[in-house]
Formats: C-alpha cells, sequence, structure tokens
C-alpha cells in the first residue's frame, strides 16, 4: 500500500508555492487553470514539478551557503 506524503509541513507556504507553479508554468508556456488541471499532459506536469523543485533546491543552497560561513564543521 502507498502511503501518500504530500502534506505541507508549513500550511503558510501553500499560496508561496501555488504561486511559483504558475510562474513556472507560464515560464515554460503551459497553461494553467486556477480550479482544474486534469487535463494536463504527464509530461507538463513534470516540466513544472522539475522545475519547481530546481528552484526551490537553489533558494536553500542559497540559505546554506549564506550561513554557512559562520559555521565551521
Amino acid at each position: 500500500m502507498a502511503n501518500n506524503n504530500n502534506q505541507l509541513v508549513v500550511q503558510q507556504a501553500k499560496a508561496a508555492l501555488d504561486q511559483m507553479k504558475f510562474e513556472v508554468a507560464q515560464e515554460l508556456g503551459i497553461q494553467l487553470n486556477p480550479d482544474y488541471n486534469g487535463n494536463l499532459a504527464t509530461r507538463e506536469a513534470g516540466y513544472i514539478g522539475g522545475n519547481i523543485t530546481k528552484r526551490l533546491v537553489q533558494i536553500a543552497e542559497q540559505q546554506l551557503s549564506g550561513s554557512a560561513g559562520a559555521r565551521r564543521f
């Protein structure tokens, strides 16, 4: 049985993630409907999700590099 863990840890992040989803889709030239996107091709959804992940990793790396100088491992 699959375990679905697609729950946000920080509920306040939902609006920011939704905004990022629409920004990424627009940059990729993919039209999203605010209400329903069941007709979206799997490939298009993958492009959007992959680009969101890349962007979130970049944000995390920037935050870590900004504080890495203060910490010595």
